[in-house]
């Protein structure tokens, strides 16, 4: 579990800078100031998850089996993939309906939060 996680929180955070940099400088031109924010968060969050899991993946080398670190793991990562993937779509595309799935990204994320807290608490 901890190589996984750390490899998903390293591929994760190269994916925020490169996309942090192609919407400063590739977007910046192209899209409205609604559009390039939207863009901005997705970079944010995308940041902050990758950094949290690998939080989990080092936590994981003591706790190699712990269920509540591998559920915030996968969490954090639908997280990344639904609310932050949802956004970049969103402020590229211009599909509004987009924007319905995501609170379910945000779900994820705080179910994150609440297994790692959980863990956390167990220790």
């Amino acid at each position: 579990m901890t190589k996984l996680f750390i490899t998903l929180a390293s591929v994760n955070g190269l994916l925020a800078v490169m996309l942090g940099a192609f919407g400063a400088h590739a977007l910046k031109n192209r899209l409205d100031d609604y559009a390039l924010g939207v863009f901005q968060t997705a970079v944010q969050y995308h940041f902050y998850h990758a950094l949290a899991l690998l939080a989990v993946g080092i936590l994981a080398v003591q706790q190699p089996q712990a269920e509540l670190l591998r559920s915030s793991g996968w969490l954090f990562t639908l997280g990344i993939v639904v609310f932050c993937g949802s956004l970049y779509l969103l402020s590229v595309s211009g599909l509004r309906w987009l924007g319905a799935i995501t609170p379910l990204g945000g779900l994820a994320f705080i179910g994150g939060w609440m297994c790692l807290a959980a863990f956390g608490l167990r220790q």
